[in-house]
């Protein structure tokens, strides 16, 4: 597969920490081989996005402005990589506070802890690895993530009310099964 395109799409943006977000317009890429394009429907605010945007974890995560948060994200899949197995376009769909990371070489990847690899890839405040530059959140039309951090929603669940439950995984699932 050849290097994806890139195109814009309206986004949310903090240009400061100490502006209030705003309309703006950001990059995203096509889907590469393993990678499922979103389409967003719901977006839950979180603190956690308001303590990025405003660079009060500057010592862990420095905010790059423009800034767009956004980790709890629902929405349908407009768009599949040809090698991705286990959702489809169409597809019900959501995100959490990473789009990607190693999966094949990592230790805390090969055994189920991405949240600890040094490989990951944040949702916001991490680096896109196809198009360089930060990764941009859920604040926006659309995202572009590795098929292995969407997670397939059913049809029948309220999706306003799903998308705030997506930053537990993180910070509830992972302590209390470790």
């Amino acid at each position: 597969m050849s290097k994806p395109k890139a195109y814009s799409v309206k986004a949310y943006s903090a240009a400061s920490a100490t502006s209030p977000l705003a309309p703006d317009s950001i990059p995203r890429r096509e889907p590469t081989d393993r990678d499922v394009q979103i389409e967003i429907l719901f977006c839950g605010v979180c603190h956690s996005d308001l303590h990025f945007v405003r660079n009060e974890w500057s010592v862990i995560m420095p905010a790059v402005y423009p800034a767009v948060p956004g980790h709890e994200i629902v929405g349908r899949v407009t768009k599949v990589g040809p090698k991705v197995t286990k959702i489809k376009a169409g597809d019900l769909a959501g995100v959490g506070c990473m789009v990607g990371a190693d999966l094949a070489h990592c230790p805390f990847c090969r055994a189920g802890n991405e949240q600890f690899s040094p490989t990951q890839i944040g949702t916001y405040g991490g680096t896109e690895p196809v198009l360089g530059g930060p990764t941009y959140g859920g604040y926006a039309e659309s995202i572009v993530v590795d098929e292995h951090f969407a997670l397939r929603l059913p049809a029948h669940l309220p999706l306003a009310g799903v998308a705030p439950l997506l930053c537990a995984g993180i910070t509830t699932y992972a302590p209390l099964r470790h």
